[in-house]
């Protein structure tokens, strides 16, 4: 029995879901317009005792490792990665693509998230999870004529909380908090425009 603590900080609206094995137990929303940072801890707190978990029950605590907002899953992979480290406890940094292919029903699933700029981050999964083709950020209609006919494409109306989809596939991807790292898919603003 795998208790998972997951949480999504990578976009305005948020989630955190609390999961037994594949089974969860609840997931919310979140709104933080302003971000994450000063009201997360609070909400966790609130549905731990909702539930009567103690932090030190939790076996696997994980993070939306993004793409999506580079200070947001920032915050979420620290929460993660200082909660897990300080109890000893294994974490997983899950792409918010692989979390957004769960929603599909076909063998082939192609989730897409805007990624502003007339572009969209997007990817193929297969069924099971496994990525078929890379997670890119490219122009849509570009990106479409590569994909495979029989492709289902998921994320016109991208479902806000992925916190639970996140709790799912954590057990397959805990390791050391230390390596978890984001997957930004893209560099930011910062990185694009810095000069020396």
């Amino acid at each position: 029995m795998t208790l998972v603590l997951a949480i999504d900080t990578t976009q305005e609206h948020g989630s955190i879901a609390l999961a037994r094995d594949a089974e969860c137990i609840e997931e919310f929303e979140i709104h933080a317009p302003s971000g994450f940072a000063h009201v997360l801890y609070g909400h966790l707190r609130e549905l731990l005792d909702r539930h009567g978990v103690h932090l030190e029950e939790i076996d696997c605590f994980a993070a939306a490792a993004g793409p999506g907002s580079f200070t947001g899953v920032r915050v979420g992979l620290a929460c993660v990665k200082g909660l897990a480290e300080a109890l000893g406890k294994s974490a997983a940094a899950v792409s918010n693509l692989q979390a957004l292919a769960t929603f599909g029903t076909a063998r082939l699933r192609a989730p897409v998230i805007d990624a502003r700029r007339g572009e969209v981050y997007g990817a193929v999964y297969d069924e099971s999870g496994t990525l078929v083709m890379p997670e890119v950020v490219v122009n849509f209609e570009v990106w479409r004529r590569t994909l495979p006919e029989e492709v289902e494409l998921i994320g016109n109306n991208p479902p806000r909380s992925l916190a639970a989809a996140v709790a799912r596939i954590a057990p397959t991807q805990a390791r050391d908090p230390a390596a978890l790292d984001a997957n930004y898919v893209r560099r930011s603003d910062a990185e694009l425009f810095w000069k020396e």
